[in-house]
């Protein structure tokens, strides 16, 4: 039976389902990516789904920022794995009441996020159906790849960015409301951390993971695909103007755990050069699971889960 490491949740159950099934068919699932082996570099795949009414509505944002959206989910996960992006494809479903100019309008927003990533959008496939999906597969190279599997005792965890904006956007359309400018631009127009994760990964981080599913889900996966305990301090998680907390997901900033000497003039550098902060939020202890504290007392951090 092939064993996933995955942190607790229902669609994680279904995937270590999957992998039991396909057994030897399968292999190296449970990461934000594939990684193929090469004489001087590795090749770099994962794909992602975004689909109408569980990842975006149309009234709240439009074609071009759904094609954005989409494409920078995809390309987060070649952030994660310190990958440069070579290029995407896009698998698009049309309902049949979309014009051709919706069409070429979401697909300029896959195509923006691709250039914004030092990549172009290879091909794809398009096909009639009820609702609007886009699945995009992304390809990428790297001289030394990160996983999640890489955290060792002694190690430090470090996140890009801030936290929480996205979930502020989330809930103001929920509450029937025009979120701010900057919890829009969170949710709307994410910017995957492509130089960030090459930069961490050329300096020695040792396990990565983007936040797609919120800091406490995916913390959670990589203490299962190391065999570690992470501990994270919910007071010095950088959060977004506004934001309560991070219990949400969609951010894709990047969680790094690096080695002990990496410190804060590291963090300085890398700010400097990639023009995101880097912030120490805890650190990688023997044992197993995650343990998240506010104000000295641990409390529950949950994520977003597609089959809760």
């Amino acid at each position: 039976m092939t064993s996933v490491p995955l942190g607790p949740g229902g669609e994680f159950d279904r995937v270590r389902a999957i992998a039991a099934a396909l057994g030897s068919d399968a292999r190296g699932l449970g990461d934000d990516c594939a990684v193929l082996p090469g004489d001087r570099e590795s090749l770099v795949l994962s794909t992602d789904l975004s689909v109408e009414g569980v990842h975006f509505r149309r009234d709240w944002l439009s074609l071009e920022e759904i094609g954005w959206r989409a494409a920078a989910s995809a390309l987060s996960d070649l952030a994660s794995a310190g990958a440069e992006c070579t290029g995407l494809l896009a698998a698009v479903t049309v309902p049949g009441d979309a014009s051709e100019s919706d069409l070429v309008a979401l697909m300029k927003g896959v195509g923006a996020a691709a250039r914004h990533a030092g990549g172009a959008v290879l091909g794809g496939d398009l096909s009639r159906a009820p609702a609007w999906s886009v699945a995009v597969t992304v390809v990428g190279r790297a001289a030394r790849p990160v996983g999640r599997a890489g955290a060792r005792a002694g190690d430090t965890l470090w996140v890009t960015g801030a936290l929480g904006g996205a979930r502020l956007a989330l809930e103001a359309w929920t509450a029937g409301r025009e979120p701010g400018r900057r919890a829009r631009a969170a949710f709307a127009h994410p910017l995957p951390r492509i130089a960030a994760g090459r930069w961490l990964a050329a300096h020695g981080a040792t396990a990565m993971i983007d936040l797609s599913d919120g800091l406490g889900a995916d913390a959670a996966h990589v203490a299962a695909a190391s065999g570690t305990r992470l501990e994270i301090d919910l007071d010095r998680v950088p959060l977004a103007p506004g934001a309560p907390d991070a219990s949400g997901g969609e951010d894709y900033e990047l969680l790094a755990a690096l080695p002990p000497v990496f410190g804060e003039a590291d963090a300085a550098a890398c700010a400097a050069e990639c023009g995101v902060t880097l912030t120490r939020i805890g650190r990688v202890v023997a044992g197993a699971g995650l343990t998240v504290t506010r104000n000295g007392e641990s409390v529950q951090l949950h994520g977003f889960d597609h089959f809760a």
